[in-house]
């Protein structure tokens, strides 16, 4: 593995950066002048410097960062009202979106309307724009109160981000790139200058310039500025063999790409931030593995140079892949009972000090925390490291279940030695996180310096419990070391499930709808939707009492595909 930091050649990119430096000194002139943050200005420092941490929103001193899945205001109905009808915003600092892919013809983030498919080419092409900004909203379930219209750019859950924001000013978004499904092309784009220049180029001017295609009405030219405020890497695995099937992966070159293409995201956001005197984040998740950090060199001390910071991996330590074992999934120290092989005994303490052992500063660094379980069935033993006979069934996908679907089954245990939560009710065993082993792992976070949390993901604790038990510990008391006032996909680290409760669905789940019923007895015009008989429906023009799926394709009604 090279772990040499190599700057990209060529001298269009020696201009840009001489460009970006004079610019920033401009931007950073007249920022004096107004009061306003200077960090554009750094931007003429020739490789970039940033300051660990210090652009980044906080409270009281530490982050609180959340993913919110695309996929998720489908048959789990979650959307980003609730998060602040719960008041869960109000304990956040930054929403990850999960998530966007790359193109696998021009290697660009993109955009479009295409279900995930099956098998190692499954990912190819796949995307959901209606629910990014096609999906329209009424009063009653949009952030601000008001209906979208049928004509205007912006709709979906990128709209509400933007309400959400509005009513939340410290709160930023990140488009969080790859997860578990979507990074197949990720060693791709990442292989030469070219590419990285290009792939980073098109998510720039897609997501935080707004520029988004037109499907079906929606989108535009700065459709979705003002909606995301950076990128979160989620390369799932650069250099190793442990992703998903089907990944591109070059073992020998994907560590030095890897930290190229980190570097040329902080580069073309901090040239952009030079122009408009913004602020633009760079984050990553970070995997717990210690053979995928050494494979991807993720515990470099030069990435960070790009990073504003990173999200340490600290549940999917194990699950029902091994079937017939319970155990800790996000156990925080080690336990000197688990019967695995040393090479697979995890734990989130030492994922951490694969990082800050390596010399990386714990204020870039967040733990990440679980909204969700993991279990077992045939499970007769309350101990951990019982023998099962399978995985535990499952809401959406068998050995996995939110942290409100399990918080109360069976009888509730804990071990304070581990910082490990888990419950049995004499067959089933769930490993996750609840409020005590969440203050736990705050005061290590306390302990160790770091900078905060993360959490996978927001719809498994629709009340805030697990928030609100973090922020019992690091929300007041002394600030942590993070500046700024007073915040996938997770896999496990060896042997992944074949459906990580990161992947979209193959197809919206059907359980629920998210347009009114169709009415024969109501007037739609052209954009309205509505659901009957299982699917969605948009109007294309004026109509009354046309039934939707009566007509064929040459109706008013176009079938938008099952809820």
């Amino acid at each position: 593995m090279d772990s040499t930091y190599q700057t990209p050649s060529g001298a269009s990119k020696t201009t840009r950066r001489i460009l970006a430096g004079v610019a920033a000194l401009a931007v950073a002139a007249s920022a004096a002048v107004a009061g306003v943050g200077l960090r554009a200005a750094n931007a003429a420092e020739a490789e970039s410097a940033t300051t660990a941490g210090a652009s980044s929103s906080a409270i009281n001193g530490f982050r609180s960062v959340g993913y919110f899945t695309q996929w998720g205001v489908y048959g789990r109905g979650y959307q980003v009202k609730q998060i602040d009808t719960s008041g869960v915003a109000d304990e956040l600092t930054h929403i990850n979106y999960a998530f966007a892919n790359i193109h696998h013809q021009n290697l660009e983030c993109f955009e479009a309307n295409k279900a995930q498919g099956e098998g190692p080419n499954g990912s190819d092409g796949a995307g959901d724009a209606w629910a990014d900004y096609g999906m329209g909203y009424t009063a009653a379930n949009s952030v601000s109160g008001a209906a979208d219209s049928w004509d205007q750019p912006l709709a979906g859950s990128f709209n509400q981000l933007k309400q959400l924001k509005a009513k939340h000013p410290d709160l930023k978004v990140l488009m969080s790139i790859g997860g578990w499904t979507w990074s197949k092309n990720f060693s791709l784009a990442a292989a030469t200058d070219a590419s990285r220049e290009k792939l980073v180029s098109s998510c720039v001017n897609m997501f935080i310039k707004g520029n988004l295609p037109v499907i079906d009405g929606r989108g535009g030219t700065g459709a979705a500025a003002g909606v995301f405020d950076g990128f979160d890497i989620d390369w799932e695995w650069p250099g190793s063999q442990n992703g998903n099937v089907g990944n591109h992966v070059d073992e020998a070159n994907d560590a030095r790409n890897f930290k190229l293409l980190l570097a040329e995201f902080r580069e073309q956001l901090d040239a952009l931030g030079a122009t408009t005197g913004k602020d633009y984040e760079l984050s990553a998740f970070l995997p717990a593995n210690p053979a995928d950090i050494e494979d991807g060199g993720w515990n470099d001390p030069e990435i960070f140079e790009s990073l504003d910071f990173g999200n340490v991996q600290g549940y999917d330590l194990h699950g029902a892949w091994d079937p017939a074992l319970t155990g800790h999934q996000g156990n925080l120290y080690h336990d000197p009972a688990d019967p695995r092989e040393e090479a697979r005994q995890f734990s989130a303490d030492l994922a951490v000090k694969s990082y800050t052992d390596a010399g990386i500063d714990p204020a870039q660094l967040g733990l990440g925390l679980a909204m969700y379980g993991r279990g077992w069935t045939g499970a007769s033993s309350s101990a951990a490291w019982g023998t099962a006979t399978g995985a535990a069934p499952g809401q959406w996908e068998a050995g996995i279940n939110d942290y409100d679907v399990i918080k109360n089954t069976g009888t509730g245990y804990y071990d304070a030695d581990l910082g490990a939560a888990w419950r049995h009710d004499g067959n089933t065993w769930w490993s996750y996180d609840n409020d005590q082993s969440v203050a736990k792992k705050a005061q290590y976070i306390r302990s160790e310096g770091l900078g905060g949390a993360m959490w996978w993901d927001l719809s498994g604790d629709r009340s805030g419990a697990l928030t609100g038990a973090l922020w019992n510990v690091l929300g007041s008391g002394n600030p942590g070391p993070i500046e700024g006032g007073g915040p996938t996909d997770p896999t496990d680290p060896t042997d992944p499930p074949t459906d990580p409760p990161t992947d979209p669905p193959t197809d919206p789940p059907g359980e629920v709808c998210a347009s009114d019923a169709w009415s024969s007895s109501s007037v739609y015009v052209g954009g309205n939707t509505v659901s009957h008989g299982g699917h969605e429906w948009r109007a294309k023009w004026w109509t009354q009492g046309e039934t939707p799926g009566t007509t064929g394709e040459w109706g008013v009604w176009q079938d938008l595909g099952a809820c």
